[in-house]
């Protein structure tokens, strides 16, 4: 066999074999982490909320977002069933790093949840962690990269 018939059979066995179907790896939209934080450094959250004592007012949720670039995605902070505020990001990376603020009055005990949204709003992940009284009750955890 000729070097240019060996060279014709090495490309199209493979076409014989599985087609002219090309094949492409589509990335699939996720929210890698999704945490409540006392503060932000540097674009990363420096602890975990589980449940937070009411003398700490300001709340940051920090999201990882990955493969959804071009997109919209949103952060709503729901408090009692009811929706207390709604921040929307513009994400333009593969991996895109965001976080939106609340201050939260010490009075607002109880459950907060952020909803993450796609810009179909379709929720793609919740977080949850608990307002309370007592300081020596809450539980603050190291950050988790």
């Amino acid at each position: 066999m000729s070097y240019i018939s060996k060279t014709y059979m090495i490309v199209l066995l493979p076409l014989f074999f599985f087609g002219s179907q090309v094949v492409y790896a589509v990335q699939e939209s996720r929210v890698a982490r999704a945490i409540f934080t006392t503060k932000i450094v540097e674009r990363e959250p420096i602890d975990q909320i589980l449940i937070l004592s009411n003398k700490i007012q300001n709340v940051f949720f920090f999201t990882d977002l990955r493969h959804f670039e071009g997109q919209s995605v949103t952060h709503k902070w729901v408090y009692n069933d009811k929706v207390e505020s709604v921040v929307t990001f513009k994400v333009k990376g593969p991996r895109w790093r965001v976080f939106s603020r609340k201050e939260i009055k010490p009075a607002q005990l109880g459950k907060w949840t952020v909803v993450v949204q796609d810009e179909a709003g379709r929720s793609v992940k919740a977080s949850v962690f608990r307002l309370i009284e007592n300081a020596e009750k809450q539980v603050i955890l190291p950050a988790v990269n």
